[in-house]
């Protein structure tokens, strides 16, 4: 019996299938994260028609809370050169959290409460177009002496059965009076008592950082005080909407609600797309 032999151009075709290069698969990443791309001589990182400086050589790119799914694309300018890379955004993935208030009035508010909270909104919401140099290092100093597993960023929130904002920062265990630490160098932006997050103290680490520290019993500094990594700025406590003694902590990326955990621990778990 005659074998078929495969014509010239069908066994050139093979070889080169192949031969060929396996496809790498795009980065995933979930909303609330980080990406990082490390490369030399880095000039510049962008995302979204912004442009900034590179951390310590590479690009670090924050993926806000409410990013849809689907395709981001980055960039970075290397040797003058501009470099683009993109990373996939994954769909939601965070838990439902349903919380009971025993105090209604915190979940349907007076109209006086919320000219209050829309005031406090603009006064906050003013900071994240902050934009000074860089006074951190990754990763980040602790925010208590002991910090325990920290948990529920980015659930969506149900209170007394009403559906309200998903949670922006992340939630840890701590004793009433326990000393809250600036998690890097930076300056006092904003300090003082707010309708849901009591006493609170935000932070601005530069290139568009900003930390936030809620629900203290006392506040150690005001605003426009320097701080350094690892000082005292306030106590746990359980002011304003909270249903007990806890130290709840925010990040701000350049505008983007990021889980704070990322930038809390060694940043070998950050999503990293290949040099």
């Amino acid at each position: 019996m005659k074998r078929a032999l495969l014509a010239p151009a069908s066994f050139a075709l093979l070889i080169s299938i192949l031969s060929a290069p396996a496809v790498a698969e795009t980065l995933s990443v979930a909303p609330g994260g980080v990406v990082r791309w490390p490369g030399l001589e880095v000039d510049r990182c962008g995302q979204a028609g912004r442009t900034f400086a590179a951390v310590a050589g590479d690009c670090w790119y924050a993926i806000d809370l409410l990013t849809p799914a689907g395709e981001m694309r980055l960039s970075r300018w290397r040797r003058g050169q501009k470099e683009s890379a993109t990373v996939r955004i994954s769909a939601y993935p965070y838990e439902v959290q349903h919380i009971t208030l025993d105090d209604d009035s915190q979940v349907n508010l007076s109209s006086a409460d919320l000219a209050r909270v829309k005031e406090e909104n603009r006064r906050i919401g003013a900071l994240w177009a902050l934009d000074t140099p860089r006074r951190f290092d990754l990763p980040l100093s602790s925010p208590l002496e002991s910090l325990p597993s920290g948990g529920r960023f980015g659930s969506r929130r149900f209170f007394n059965n009403q559906p309200r904002s998903p949670h922006n920062g992340a939630d840890y265990s701590a004793a009433e009076g326990d000393p809250v630490l600036a998690v890097a160098d930076g300056r006092v932006a904003l300090a003082g008592d707010f309708f849901f997050s009591g006493g609170s103290v935000f932070l601005d680490h530069g290139d568009g950082l900003i930390s936030m520290y809620f629900h203290l019993q006392e506040l150690a500094v005001e605003q426009g005080r320097d701080v350094k990594r690892g000082e005292v700025i306030g106590s746990v406590g359980q002011t304003g909407r909270a249903t007990g003694p806890h130290l709840h902590v925010g990040l701000r990326w350049r505008g983007a609600r990021i889980d704070p955990s990322l930038l809390l621990a060694s940043t070998e778990q950050i999503p990293t797309i290949p040099d």
